[in-house]
């Protein structure tokens, strides 16, 4: 109880009169010392008393710095936190114990993070509700000017090399007709990956099952899919945070990992869902987290969802999305995996 006494006052004295305190305690004793140790100091110093005053002084300053160590610890606790906050990393507080100056100082810093990460949210939100709403706006021009244009073109060419008697020119025209029509399937893809449709018509498996499907036909990729068949209904802004999180990986994946395999895995879970995409590439490495993997944590952040990045089991990356879901998970329900190969 004397020592839970002694801290609780320690804590209430402001950070002055603490560091003065210690001070002045070093200094006392230091003056008891001359008042009442046999020594004396001739003139001039003989090198035995000279020997006791540096060694005096020593300890004295010794006994300073480990005293203000103490006293000054929270500081640089709190210094430390300050230099590796991330808003996009929620949650990292100082704990905060009696009254006074250094006290008040980190309950104050706490206060502040717990505004910025809350107003980091909110705009965030706004942002990213303005790409979601701009991503529409483009793929749907894309589908209806873009798309239009380009099948009409489809059907002009098929026209004109239905009725050109020269053999030459019509192959050149049945060739700009295939051009076409991979330039008009692009251009589709583009916009299914702008306003993912599938989603919001089928579902969030039949959505990432298409996903895989792409990626692996445009990349080269083997994609293995691994769903369980169980899972918890999930709100609409739920799913295009797994949705977008899957693509922004898969993206990462084939642009930057020199994989051969991915695996894309959704599981259920005590608390909600678990979106996983392993991949046997080389591996995130040190490197400083770019554009993507910023813009990955601000959607975790829109959900309360927990994203962690680092390496998988076998080799190679590994990025994991957990998302809480509302409620508790049914009681008896099992859930069973399904693994195919694209």
């Amino acid at each position: 109880m004397g020592t839970q006494v002694i801290e609780e006052v320690v804590h209430a004295v402001s950070l002055f009169w603490r560091i003065f305190g210690l001070n002045a305690l070093v200094l006392g004793a230091a003056t008891a010392l001359l008042l009442w140790a046999p020594v004396t100091v001739s003139v001039p110093v003989l090198a035995t008393e000279a020997v006791v005053l540096v060694t005096g002084l020593a300890v004295m300053l010794v006994a300073n710095a480990a005293l203000l160590r103490v006293g000054l610890a929270p500081l640089e606790r709190l210094t430390r936190l300050m230099t590796t906050v991330d808003l996009l990393r929620p949650g990292h507080r100082l704990p905060v114990a009696g009254h006074g100056g250094v006290a008040d100082l980190i309950r104050t810093f706490n206060a502040m993070l717990d505004r910025l990460e809350a107003e980091r949210a909110t705009s965030s939100a706004r942002v990213l509700s303005a790409q979601e709403a701009e991503r529409r706006r483009i793929a749907q021009e894309l589908h209806d000017e873009v798309g239009q244009s380009m099948t009409a073109v489809l059907l002009e060419l098929k026209r004109a090399a239905d009725h050109t008697p020269d053999r030459e020119l019509r192959a050149e025209l049945r060739h700009a007709q295939e051009t076409t029509r991979g330039s008009l399937d692009e251009v589709r893809r583009l916009a299914r990956r702008l306003r993912p449709g599938v989603l919001e018509d089928l579902g969030l498996v039949s959505a990432l099952t298409a996903l895989a499907a792409d990626y692996a036909t445009h990349t080269g990729l083997v994609v293995r899919r691994r769903f369980d068949t169980a899972l918890p209904p999930l709100d609409r802004e739920r799913e295009l945070v797994l949705y977008r999180v899957a693509q922004e990986s898969l993206t990462n994946v084939a642009r930057h990992a020199d994989a051969g395999s991915v695996e894309l895995r959704l599981r259920r879970t005590a608390g909600g869902v678990e979106l996983s995409v392993d991949d046997d590439g080389r591996g995130i490495g040190p490197a400083r987290e770019g554009a993507g993997i910023r813009g990955m944590r601000e959607r975790a952040l829109l959900v309360g969802a927990g994203l962690d990045i680092g390496p998988a089991p076998g080799g190679g990356t590994r990025v994991r999305l957990a998302v809480p879901v509302a409620g508790p998970p049914e009681a008896g329900t099992a859930t069973t995996g399904e693994e195919a190969s694209v």
